[in-house]
């Protein structure tokens, strides 16, 4: 997302970046950082918890009154539900792209005509 940004920056227009890594936004160069304390894959928080994914993408948005230039980087007061030894990563049905690539795995072999990953 830094490089995004910062193509996005020169054309005028400034950007917050959503980032769990806050601490590589110097060495990618992220122009303005919302760093959070959640897992991979769910910045914005956990799936069908719309209050929370509201609430950050706020705090997100309120970055740009704060942030005046690049290389900002604010903590937003959010913390995971659940400790990182008991956060479920996947949910319980796959979704269709994950579960082709397992059955491709398993040896299924290549997808037929008109499946998705077909060449026809």
């Amino acid at each position: 997302m830094g490089l995004v940004g910062r193509v996005i920056e020169a054309a005028g227009i400034p950007t917050v970046t959503l980032n769990m890594i806050w601490v590589y936004q110097r060495l990618v160069g992220m122009p303005r950082v919302a760093a959070i304390e959640h897992p991979f894959g769910r910045p914005f928080g956990d799936v069908g918890d719309a209050e929370t994914q509201r609430a950050v993408l706020r705090a997100a948005l309120a970055v740009f009154a704060e942030a005046k230039e690049p290389g900002f980087v604010a903590h937003l007061p959010f913390v995971w539900h659940e400790p990182p030894e008991e956060t479920r990563w996947h949910p319980a049905e796959p979704s269709p792209i994950i579960a082709l690539l397992k059955k491709r795995r398993e040896g299924a072999g290549p997808p037929k005509a008109g499946e998705p990953g077909s060449a026809r």
